[in-house]
């Protein structure tokens, strides 16, 4: 993505190059320091690095993305898990379990982490969500709308239907 702040790294001149091997092109920093960059601002999930770096990747050798992706987590300077713990740590106080295990396949993470920590949000779901909606406000609704309101609120949050009822109760509470 142009502009992102994950880009902000020095490019060199086209004739900045003058004197280099024939053939070779690349400007601006190695994969590897582009990524080891990407890595230092937050946590990235394999997946991710690839994306951000395959417009940076020399045509002339494509595997050499893979090289360096397999050379990253060989030093542990890229984990899959230590990923998926960070976007768990935070998201989870303000979402639901279904919204953070979205997001978890959509950076690529294995099914056995993401089934792993579906278990973990599940178990403390009741728990988050009670203090989200202690958060924002605190009181019990006083008529149907306010209800529905709340309701909307914590469902948009990727709470699961019974935890929203286990909090605010049922509407008949409302209609009477």
């Amino acid at each position: 993505m142009a502009g992102s702040p994950d880009d902000d790294f020095e490019q060199l001149a086209p004739d900045a190059g003058a004197g280099r091997r024939p053939g070779v092109s690349r400007q601006g920093p190695s994969l590897k320091a582009r990524a080891i960059g990407y890595l230092s601002r937050r946590e990235h999930s394999r997946a991710e690095l690839q994306r951000k770096l395959a417009p940076h990747t020399n045509p002339d050798d494509p595997a050499e993305l893979t090289r360096v992706l397999d050379e990253l987590e060989r030093e542990k300077w890229q984990s899959n898990q230590r990923f998926a713990q960070s976007l768990v740590h935070r998201r989870a106080s303000k979402k639901g379990a279904a919204v953070v295990v979205q997001e978890l396949r959509r950076h690529g993470v294995a099914d056995d982490d993401v089934a792993a920590i579906h278990d973990q949000l599940k178990a403390t779901e009741y728990d988050r969500a009670k203090a989200v909606w202690q958060r924002k406000f605190g009181a019990p609704p006083a008529d149907s709308k306010e209800y529905a309101r709340q309701m909307r609120f914590l469902a948009s949050r990727g709470f699961s239907p019974a935890i929203l009822r286990q909090i605010l109760g049922d509407l008949d509470d409302f209609l009477e």
